[in-house]
């Protein structure tokens, strides 16, 4: 069985969702209303928590494996909670994904600038990857 997973931050790059997940994927562009991605203080990636009339554009990724699933579990850790999110792509319209947010006990965490991902791509994905790189390789296989 295969599943759907919506992305909003480090994971929106396919080279580090690929590599998470330990084979090939691509993305496509999607939407989550009623949510907000933050910064979390003090590091490159995002939580996203909810928050009536906020949307998140992120990217939505296909055909996930139930054991590349679970290494999303795992990379992602204490912080996030996966659940099940509408998500918005068009020209398909609204499908349900899982999704990894914030944990409310962590919100003490986030800090009240938006995170943006293409500072991340310029600025956060190096540090990011020499941070976590070897975690989330670590997962694959």
């Amino acid at each position: 069985m295969s599943n759907t997973v919506f992305t909003y931050g480090s994971l929106m790059c396919a080279e580090i969702m690929s590599a998470v997940c330990g084979y090939p994927l691509v993305g496509e562009p999607s939407m989550v209303d009623g949510f907000r991605r933050l910064s979390v203080t003090g590091e490159v990636y995002p939580g996203m928590i909810p928050r009536p009339g906020s949307e998140v554009s992120g990217i939505l990724y296909r055909g996930i494996s139930g054991a590349a699933l679970a290494r999303l579990d795992a990379f992602e850790g204490v912080y996030y909670r996966r659940q099940g999110v509408s998500v918005f792509t068009p020209p398909e319209g609204t499908l349900q994904a899982y999704c990894y947010v914030f944990r409310p006990q962590f919100y003490h965490l986030l800090g009240d600038e938006p995170w943006d991902f293409e500072t991340f791509m310029k600025t956060g994905k190096a540090r990011f990857e020499s941070l976590f790189g070897a975690t989330y390789r670590a997962t694959e296989g």
